[in-house]
Protein backbone atom coordinates (compact mmCIF):
# COMPACT_ATOMS: atom_id res chain seq x y z
CA UNK A 1 0.00 0.00 0.00
CA UNK A 2 1.30 3.45 -0.91
CA UNK A 3 1.47 6.43 1.42
CA UNK A 4 -1.34 8.97 1.13
CA UNK A 5 -0.82 12.50 -0.11
CA UNK A 6 -0.35 14.56 3.06
CA UNK A 7 -3.28 16.90 3.74
CA UNK A 8 -1.37 18.91 6.31
CA UNK A 9 2.03 20.49 6.68
CA UNK A 10 4.95 18.84 8.44
CA UNK A 11 4.30 20.68 11.70
CA UNK A 12 0.68 19.51 11.89
CA UNK A 13 1.62 15.92 11.02
CA UNK A 14 4.27 15.89 13.75
CA UNK A 15 1.75 17.25 16.26
CA UNK A 16 -0.67 14.46 15.29
CA UNK A 17 2.07 11.86 15.71
CA UNK A 18 3.08 13.26 19.10
CA UNK A 19 -0.55 13.38 20.23
CA UNK A 20 -1.06 9.77 19.10
CA UNK A 21 1.95 8.60 21.13
CA UNK A 22 0.76 10.60 24.15
CA UNK A 23 -2.75 9.11 23.87
CA UNK A 24 -1.31 5.62 23.65
CA UNK A 25 0.78 6.13 26.79
CA UNK A 26 -2.24 7.53 28.66
CA UNK A 27 -4.40 4.56 27.69
CA UNK A 28 -1.78 1.94 28.56
CA UNK A 29 0.04 3.44 31.53
CA UNK A 30 -2.60 5.77 32.96
CA UNK A 31 -5.87 3.92 32.32
CA UNK A 32 -4.31 0.40 32.26
CA UNK A 33 -6.15 -0.51 29.06
CA UNK A 34 -4.73 -3.64 27.43
CA UNK A 35 -1.82 -2.78 25.13
CA UNK A 36 -3.30 -4.65 22.14
CA UNK A 37 -6.63 -2.84 22.38
CA UNK A 38 -4.88 0.49 22.94
CA UNK A 39 -2.59 0.10 19.92
CA UNK A 40 -5.43 -0.82 17.56
CA UNK A 41 -7.64 2.00 18.87
CA UNK A 42 -4.92 4.64 18.55
CA UNK A 43 -3.99 3.36 15.08
CA UNK A 44 -7.60 3.88 13.93
CA UNK A 45 -7.81 7.34 15.52
CA UNK A 46 -4.48 8.36 13.98
CA UNK A 47 -5.52 7.16 10.52
CA UNK A 48 -8.67 9.30 10.75
CA UNK A 49 -6.75 12.31 12.06
CA UNK A 50 -4.16 12.35 9.27
CA UNK A 51 -6.84 12.18 6.60
CA UNK A 52 -7.15 8.60 5.35
CA UNK A 53 -10.34 7.87 3.43
CA UNK A 54 -12.55 5.76 5.68
CA UNK A 55 -12.60 2.98 3.11
CA UNK A 56 -8.79 2.84 3.03
CA UNK A 57 -8.30 2.64 6.81
CA UNK A 58 -8.67 -1.17 7.07
CA UNK A 59 -5.95 -1.66 4.44
CA UNK A 60 -3.75 0.89 6.22
CA UNK A 61 -4.16 -0.99 9.50
CA UNK A 62 -3.37 -4.34 7.88
CA UNK A 63 -0.30 -2.93 6.11
CA UNK A 64 1.80 -2.68 9.25
CA UNK A 65 0.05 -5.46 11.18
CA UNK A 66 0.37 -8.13 8.48
CA UNK A 67 3.95 -7.21 7.65
CA UNK A 68 5.01 -7.38 11.29
CA UNK A 69 3.03 -10.38 12.45
CA UNK A 70 3.93 -12.31 9.31
CA UNK A 71 7.59 -12.23 10.26
CA UNK A 72 7.21 -12.31 14.04
CA UNK A 73 4.61 -15.08 14.47
CA UNK A 74 6.60 -17.92 12.89
CA UNK A 75 9.84 -16.70 14.38
CA UNK A 76 8.49 -16.44 17.92
CA UNK A 77 6.56 -19.72 17.68
CA UNK A 78 9.53 -21.80 16.55
CA UNK A 79 11.83 -19.88 18.88
CA UNK A 80 9.83 -20.60 22.01
CA UNK A 81 9.42 -24.25 21.02
CA UNK A 82 13.20 -24.53 20.81
CA UNK A 83 13.51 -22.60 24.07
CA UNK A 84 11.02 -24.92 25.76
CA UNK A 85 13.00 -28.00 24.77
CA UNK A 86 16.28 -26.42 25.90
CA UNK A 87 14.67 -25.46 29.19
CA UNK A 88 12.93 -28.69 30.18
CA UNK A 89 15.78 -30.96 29.08
CA UNK A 90 18.38 -28.98 30.98
CA UNK A 91 20.16 -27.83 27.82
CA UNK A 92 19.90 -24.17 28.75
CA UNK A 93 21.29 -24.96 32.20
CA UNK A 94 24.21 -26.89 30.68
CA UNK A 95 25.11 -23.99 28.42
CA UNK A 96 24.73 -21.46 31.24
CA UNK A 97 26.88 -23.55 33.60
CA UNK A 98 29.60 -23.90 30.98
CA UNK A 99 29.68 -20.18 30.18
CA UNK A 100 29.83 -19.31 33.87
CA UNK A 101 32.58 -21.88 34.51
CA UNK A 102 34.65 -20.38 31.68
CA UNK A 103 34.03 -16.70 32.43
CA UNK A 104 33.21 -16.73 36.14
CA UNK A 105 30.07 -15.65 37.98
CA UNK A 106 30.86 -11.93 37.88
CA UNK A 107 31.43 -12.05 34.13
CA UNK A 108 28.25 -13.96 33.30
CA UNK A 109 26.58 -10.89 31.70
CA UNK A 110 29.74 -10.24 29.69
CA UNK A 111 29.76 -13.87 28.55
CA UNK A 112 26.16 -13.59 27.37
CA UNK A 113 26.98 -10.40 25.51
CA UNK A 114 30.08 -11.79 23.79
CA UNK A 115 28.21 -14.93 22.74
CA UNK A 116 25.38 -12.75 21.39
CA UNK A 117 27.85 -10.61 19.41
CA UNK A 118 29.18 -13.74 17.74
CA UNK A 119 25.75 -15.22 17.01
CA UNK A 120 24.41 -11.79 16.03
CA UNK A 121 26.81 -11.45 13.11
CA UNK A 122 24.47 -13.17 10.62
CA UNK A 123 21.26 -13.50 12.70
CA UNK A 124 18.62 -10.78 12.90
CA UNK A 125 17.92 -9.10 16.23
CA UNK A 126 14.56 -10.72 16.93
CA UNK A 127 15.66 -14.21 15.88
CA UNK A 128 18.80 -14.07 18.01
CA UNK A 129 16.87 -12.79 21.01
CA UNK A 130 14.33 -15.60 20.78
CA UNK A 131 16.99 -18.31 20.50
CA UNK A 132 19.05 -16.92 23.39
CA UNK A 133 16.09 -16.20 25.67
CA UNK A 134 16.20 -19.51 27.62
CA UNK A 135 19.94 -19.09 28.28
CA UNK A 136 19.41 -15.50 29.48
CA UNK A 137 16.61 -16.52 31.82
CA UNK A 138 18.53 -19.54 33.14
CA UNK A 139 21.55 -17.42 34.06
CA UNK A 140 19.33 -14.74 35.62
CA UNK A 141 17.45 -17.35 37.64
CA UNK A 142 20.69 -18.81 38.99
CA UNK A 143 22.25 -15.56 40.22
CA UNK A 144 19.24 -13.38 40.94
CA UNK A 145 19.13 -9.61 40.85
CA UNK A 146 17.54 -7.53 38.14
CA UNK A 147 16.95 -9.32 34.84
CA UNK A 148 18.45 -6.28 33.11
CA UNK A 149 21.95 -7.32 34.22
CA UNK A 150 21.72 -10.38 31.96
CA UNK A 151 19.12 -9.51 29.33
CA UNK A 152 20.41 -6.17 28.07
CA UNK A 153 24.03 -7.15 27.29
CA UNK A 154 22.68 -9.93 25.08
CA UNK A 155 19.81 -7.96 23.53
CA UNK A 156 22.08 -4.95 22.99
CA UNK A 157 24.65 -7.13 21.23
CA UNK A 158 22.06 -8.44 18.77
CA UNK A 159 20.76 -4.89 18.23
CA UNK A 160 24.24 -3.48 17.60
CA UNK A 161 25.24 -6.13 15.06
CA UNK A 162 21.87 -5.96 13.30
CA UNK A 163 21.97 -2.17 12.93
CA UNK A 164 25.60 -1.46 12.11
CA UNK A 165 27.34 -4.43 10.56
CA UNK A 166 26.91 -6.08 7.16
CA UNK A 167 25.76 -8.58 6.08
CA UNK A 168 22.56 -7.35 7.76
CA UNK A 169 20.22 -5.76 5.21
CA UNK A 170 20.02 -2.26 6.74
CA UNK A 171 23.69 -1.29 6.53
CA UNK A 172 24.04 -3.13 3.21
CA UNK A 173 21.13 -1.13 1.74
CA UNK A 174 22.57 2.14 3.06
CA UNK A 175 26.04 1.31 1.72
CA UNK A 176 24.54 0.53 -1.68
CA UNK A 177 22.56 3.78 -1.75
CA UNK A 178 25.66 5.81 -0.89
CA UNK A 179 27.88 3.80 -3.27
CA UNK A 180 30.05 2.74 -0.34
CA UNK A 181 32.05 -0.48 -0.29
CA UNK A 182 30.17 -3.23 1.56
CA UNK A 183 33.53 -4.84 2.38
CA UNK A 184 34.90 -1.70 3.99
CA UNK A 185 31.58 -1.20 5.80
CA UNK A 186 31.96 -4.71 7.19
CA UNK A 187 35.57 -4.21 8.28
CA UNK A 188 34.81 -0.90 9.99
CA UNK A 189 31.27 -1.70 11.13
CA UNK A 190 32.11 -4.78 13.21
CA UNK A 191 34.64 -3.07 15.54
CA UNK A 192 32.39 0.01 15.81
CA UNK A 193 29.46 -2.27 16.72
CA UNK A 194 31.57 -3.99 19.40
CA UNK A 195 32.81 -0.71 20.91
CA UNK A 196 29.35 0.89 20.88
CA UNK A 197 27.87 -2.27 22.42
CA UNK A 198 30.40 -2.29 25.25
CA UNK A 199 29.90 1.38 26.08
CA UNK A 200 26.26 1.93 25.17
CA UNK A 201 24.82 -1.44 26.14
CA UNK A 202 27.01 -3.47 28.48
CA UNK A 203 28.18 -0.63 30.73
CA UNK A 204 24.78 1.06 30.63
CA UNK A 205 23.08 -2.22 31.59
CA UNK A 206 25.22 -2.22 34.76
CA UNK A 207 23.73 1.16 35.68
CA UNK A 208 20.15 0.34 34.64
CA UNK A 209 20.23 -3.03 36.41
CA UNK A 210 21.34 -1.35 39.63
CA UNK A 211 18.56 1.22 39.48
CA UNK A 212 15.63 -0.74 38.07
CA UNK A 213 14.72 -4.18 39.36
CA UNK A 214 13.04 -6.40 36.77
CA UNK A 215 12.04 -9.83 38.02
CA UNK A 216 11.96 -12.96 35.89
CA UNK A 217 8.76 -13.17 33.80
CA UNK A 218 6.20 -15.53 35.27
CA UNK A 219 5.66 -17.52 32.09
CA UNK A 220 7.48 -17.44 28.78
CA UNK A 221 7.90 -21.04 27.69
CA UNK A 222 4.91 -22.48 29.56
CA UNK A 223 4.50 -24.00 33.01
CA UNK A 224 6.75 -26.95 33.73
CA UNK A 225 5.78 -28.76 36.89
CA UNK A 226 2.43 -27.54 38.15
CA UNK A 227 -0.76 -28.90 36.68
CA UNK A 228 0.87 -31.59 34.56
CA UNK A 229 -0.48 -35.07 34.05
CA UNK A 230 1.67 -37.74 35.74
CA UNK A 231 2.82 -39.14 32.39
CA UNK A 232 3.96 -35.74 31.15
CA UNK A 233 5.66 -34.92 34.46
CA UNK A 234 7.52 -38.24 34.26
CA UNK A 235 8.64 -37.46 30.70
CA UNK A 236 9.99 -34.07 31.78
CA UNK A 237 11.71 -35.64 34.77
CA UNK A 238 13.43 -38.23 32.54
CA UNK A 239 14.65 -35.48 30.23
CA UNK A 240 16.12 -33.51 33.11
CA UNK A 241 17.87 -36.56 34.53
CA UNK A 242 19.75 -37.00 31.25
CA UNK A 243 20.62 -33.45 30.12
CA UNK A 244 22.36 -33.01 26.77
CA UNK A 245 26.06 -32.36 26.61
CA UNK A 246 27.49 -28.91 26.03
CA UNK A 247 28.53 -29.96 22.52
CA UNK A 248 24.99 -31.02 21.61
CA UNK A 249 23.56 -27.68 22.78
CA UNK A 250 26.20 -25.74 20.82
CA UNK A 251 25.45 -27.76 17.67
CA UNK A 252 21.75 -26.99 18.05
CA UNK A 253 22.43 -23.28 18.42
CA UNK A 254 24.81 -23.32 15.46
CA UNK A 255 22.21 -24.84 13.12
CA UNK A 256 20.25 -21.57 12.72
CA UNK A 257 23.52 -19.63 12.92
CA UNK A 258 24.98 -21.50 9.95
CA UNK A 259 21.78 -21.67 7.89
CA UNK A 260 20.85 -18.00 8.36
CA UNK A 261 24.46 -16.95 7.88
CA UNK A 262 24.64 -18.92 4.63
CA UNK A 263 21.44 -17.24 3.43
CA UNK A 264 22.83 -13.81 4.28
CA UNK A 265 26.18 -14.42 2.57
CA UNK A 266 24.60 -15.83 -0.60
CA UNK A 267 22.11 -12.97 -0.76
CA UNK A 268 24.91 -10.43 -0.36
CA UNK A 269 26.98 -12.11 -3.10
CA UNK A 270 23.95 -12.14 -5.40
CA UNK A 271 23.19 -8.49 -4.76
CA UNK A 272 26.84 -7.63 -5.43
CA UNK A 273 26.76 -9.50 -8.75
CA UNK A 274 29.30 -12.14 -7.70
CA UNK A 275 26.65 -14.86 -8.13
CA UNK A 276 24.10 -14.95 -10.93
CA UNK A 277 20.48 -14.42 -10.02
CA UNK A 278 18.36 -17.58 -10.28
CA UNK A 279 20.97 -20.25 -9.51
CA UNK A 280 18.94 -23.23 -8.24
CA UNK A 281 21.49 -24.46 -5.72
CA UNK A 282 21.92 -20.96 -4.30
CA UNK A 283 18.16 -20.40 -4.11
CA UNK A 284 17.71 -23.74 -2.32
CA UNK A 285 20.40 -22.96 0.26
CA UNK A 286 18.93 -19.49 0.73
CA UNK A 287 15.51 -21.07 1.34
CA UNK A 288 16.99 -23.22 4.11
CA UNK A 289 18.42 -20.06 5.65
CA UNK A 290 15.19 -18.05 5.70
CA UNK A 291 14.75 -17.42 9.44
CA UNK A 292 11.46 -19.33 10.02
CA UNK A 293 12.69 -22.28 7.92
CA UNK A 294 16.05 -22.36 9.71
CA UNK A 295 14.32 -22.30 13.10
CA UNK A 296 11.84 -25.00 12.00
CA UNK A 297 14.74 -27.27 11.00
CA UNK A 298 16.40 -26.57 14.35
CA UNK A 299 13.21 -27.40 16.26
CA UNK A 300 12.85 -30.71 14.38
CA UNK A 301 16.45 -31.63 15.18
CA UNK A 302 15.93 -30.60 18.83
CA UNK A 303 12.82 -32.79 19.07
CA UNK A 304 14.76 -35.79 17.76
CA UNK A 305 17.91 -35.15 19.81
CA UNK A 306 16.55 -33.70 23.08
CA UNK A 307 12.99 -34.93 23.41
CA UNK A 308 12.47 -38.17 21.53
CA UNK A 309 15.08 -40.33 23.34
CA UNK A 310 13.25 -39.87 26.67
CA UNK A 311 9.60 -39.52 25.70
CA UNK A 312 7.07 -40.43 23.04
CA UNK A 313 6.45 -38.05 20.17
CA UNK A 314 3.00 -37.31 21.58
CA UNK A 315 4.52 -36.26 24.93
CA UNK A 316 7.16 -34.13 23.26
CA UNK A 317 4.52 -32.46 21.11
CA UNK A 318 2.46 -31.68 24.20
CA UNK A 319 5.50 -30.18 25.92
CA UNK A 320 6.31 -27.82 23.06
CA UNK A 321 2.61 -27.06 22.57
CA UNK A 322 2.48 -25.65 26.11
CA UNK A 323 5.04 -23.06 25.08
CA UNK A 324 2.79 -21.53 22.41
CA UNK A 325 -0.05 -20.30 24.64
CA UNK A 326 1.92 -17.72 26.64
CA UNK A 327 3.37 -16.09 23.51
CA UNK A 328 0.06 -15.41 21.77
CA UNK A 329 -0.22 -12.05 23.54
CA UNK A 330 3.39 -11.23 22.61
CA UNK A 331 2.69 -11.91 18.93
CA UNK A 332 -0.54 -9.89 18.86
CA UNK A 333 0.88 -6.90 20.72
CA UNK A 334 3.99 -6.86 18.55
CA UNK A 335 1.80 -6.99 15.45
CA UNK A 336 -0.33 -4.14 16.76
CA UNK A 337 2.84 -2.14 17.39
CA UNK A 338 3.71 -2.70 13.73
CA UNK A 339 0.18 -1.56 12.83
CA UNK A 340 0.67 1.75 14.63
CA UNK A 341 4.07 2.27 13.02
CA UNK A 342 2.63 1.38 9.61
CA UNK A 343 -0.14 3.99 9.92
CA UNK A 344 2.46 6.62 10.82
CA UNK A 345 4.59 5.56 7.85
CA UNK A 346 1.70 5.67 5.37
CA UNK A 347 0.45 8.98 6.74
CA UNK A 348 3.30 10.78 4.99
CA UNK A 349 4.92 11.99 8.20
CA UNK A 350 8.27 10.52 7.23
CA UNK A 351 8.19 11.96 3.71
CA UNK A 352 7.17 15.42 4.92
CA UNK A 353 9.88 15.38 7.57
CA UNK A 354 12.46 14.20 5.06
CA UNK A 355 11.66 17.04 2.64
CA UNK A 356 12.02 19.66 5.36
CA UNK A 357 15.32 18.25 6.64
CA UNK A 358 17.10 17.52 3.37
CA UNK A 359 19.18 20.72 3.52
CA UNK A 360 20.15 21.51 7.11
CA UNK A 361 23.38 23.33 6.34
CA UNK A 362 25.47 21.17 8.70
CA UNK A 363 28.21 18.59 8.17
CA UNK A 364 27.18 15.52 6.22
CA UNK A 365 27.76 13.06 9.04
CA UNK A 366 25.75 15.06 11.56
CA UNK A 367 23.02 15.70 9.00
CA UNK A 368 22.76 11.97 8.31
CA UNK A 369 22.48 11.15 12.01
CA UNK A 370 19.88 13.85 12.73
CA UNK A 371 17.65 12.93 9.78
CA UNK A 372 17.78 9.21 10.63
CA UNK A 373 16.99 9.96 14.29
CA UNK A 374 13.98 12.15 13.51
CA UNK A 375 12.61 9.65 11.00
CA UNK A 376 13.08 6.84 13.53
CA UNK A 377 11.19 8.76 16.21
CA UNK A 378 8.43 9.85 13.85
CA UNK A 379 7.47 6.49 12.34
CA UNK A 380 9.21 3.79 14.40
CA UNK A 381 10.76 1.58 11.75
CA UNK A 382 14.55 1.53 11.88
CA UNK A 383 14.72 0.05 8.38
CA UNK A 384 12.56 2.82 6.89
CA UNK A 385 14.58 5.48 8.70
CA UNK A 386 17.85 3.96 7.50
CA UNK A 387 16.93 3.50 3.84
CA UNK A 388 15.08 6.82 3.57
CA UNK A 389 17.97 8.76 5.09
CA UNK A 390 20.48 7.09 2.79
CA UNK A 391 18.39 8.10 -0.21
CA UNK A 392 18.06 11.70 1.04
CA UNK A 393 21.77 12.28 1.55
CA UNK A 394 22.93 10.29 -1.49
CA UNK A 395 23.02 13.40 -3.71
CA UNK A 396 25.13 15.61 -1.43
CA UNK A 397 27.35 12.62 -0.62
CA UNK A 398 28.01 11.95 -4.29
CA UNK A 399 28.83 15.63 -4.84
CA UNK A 400 31.30 15.56 -1.92
CA UNK A 401 33.36 12.84 -3.66
CA UNK A 402 34.27 11.01 -0.45
CA UNK A 403 36.49 7.95 -0.11
CA UNK A 404 35.26 4.53 0.97
CA UNK A 405 36.23 5.05 4.61
CA UNK A 406 34.18 8.23 5.06
CA UNK A 407 31.29 6.73 3.10
CA UNK A 408 31.34 3.87 5.60
CA UNK A 409 31.28 6.32 8.50
CA UNK A 410 28.17 7.92 6.97
CA UNK A 411 26.51 4.49 6.81
CA UNK A 412 27.32 3.97 10.50
CA UNK A 413 25.98 7.42 11.40
CA UNK A 414 22.71 6.68 9.61
CA UNK A 415 22.45 3.27 11.33
CA UNK A 416 23.13 4.94 14.69
CA UNK A 417 20.33 7.44 14.16
CA UNK A 418 17.96 4.67 13.09
CA UNK A 419 18.72 2.82 16.36
CA UNK A 420 18.05 5.47 19.01
CA UNK A 421 14.79 6.15 20.87
CA UNK A 422 12.93 2.90 20.32
CA UNK A 423 9.45 3.57 21.71
CA UNK A 424 5.79 2.62 21.35
CA UNK A 425 5.62 2.88 17.55
CA UNK A 426 8.44 0.32 17.20
CA UNK A 427 7.43 -3.36 17.09
CA UNK A 428 10.81 -4.28 18.63
CA UNK A 429 9.88 -2.24 21.71
CA UNK A 430 6.89 -4.50 22.32
CA UNK A 431 8.86 -7.68 21.65
CA UNK A 432 11.39 -6.75 24.34
CA UNK A 433 8.71 -5.52 26.72
CA UNK A 434 6.74 -8.77 26.57
CA UNK A 435 9.65 -11.23 26.47
CA UNK A 436 11.22 -9.70 29.57
CA UNK A 437 7.92 -9.13 31.36
CA UNK A 438 8.36 -5.35 31.65
CA UNK A 439 5.63 -2.75 31.82
CA UNK A 440 5.52 -0.07 29.15
CA UNK A 441 6.81 2.57 31.59
CA UNK A 442 9.72 0.34 32.64
CA UNK A 443 10.56 -0.46 29.02
CA UNK A 444 10.71 3.27 28.23
CA UNK A 445 13.01 3.85 31.21
CA UNK A 446 15.32 0.99 30.32
CA UNK A 447 15.17 -0.35 26.77
CA UNK A 448 14.57 3.06 25.18
CA UNK A 449 17.48 4.48 27.18
CA UNK A 450 19.80 1.62 26.26
CA UNK A 451 18.94 1.76 22.55
CA UNK A 452 19.63 5.49 22.64
CA UNK A 453 23.00 5.16 24.35
CA UNK A 454 23.88 2.37 21.91
CA UNK A 455 23.06 4.52 18.89
CA UNK A 456 24.73 7.64 20.29
CA UNK A 457 27.88 5.65 21.12
CA UNK A 458 28.08 4.36 17.55
CA UNK A 459 27.60 7.87 16.18
CA UNK A 460 30.26 9.36 18.46
CA UNK A 461 32.79 6.74 17.33
CA UNK A 462 31.97 7.47 13.69
CA UNK A 463 32.11 11.25 14.27
CA UNK A 464 35.47 10.95 16.03
CA UNK A 465 36.91 8.89 13.15
CA UNK A 466 35.42 11.38 10.67
CA UNK A 467 37.30 14.22 12.35
CA UNK A 468 40.56 12.31 12.61
CA UNK A 469 40.67 10.96 9.06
Amino acid sequence: MEAIEPQYGTAVLLVIAAAAVALLLILIIGLKLHAFVSLVLVSVVTAIAVGFDFGDIPDALMYGFADTIGSVALLVAFGVMLGRLLEVTGGAQVLADTLIARFGEKRAPLALGVASLIFGFPIFFDAGLVVFLPIILTVARRFGGSLLFYAFPAAGAFAAMHAISPPHPGPVAAATALDASVGVTLLVGVPVAVVSWYVGSYLVSRVLGGRVFVSLPDVVFGEVEEGKAPEEADAIDRMRQQPPSFGVVIVLLFIPFVLIGLNTVLDTLTQAGVLDVGLEWADFLMLLGVTPVALMITVIVAILVLGRPNASMARVSKIVDDALGPVCAIILITGAGGMFGGVLELSGIGAALSDSLSDLGISLILQAFVIATLLRVAQGSATVALTTTAGLVAGPVAAADLGDFKLTLLVIAIAAGATVLSHVNDSGFWLVSRFFGMSEATTLKTWTVMETTLGVSAFLVAWLLWGVF
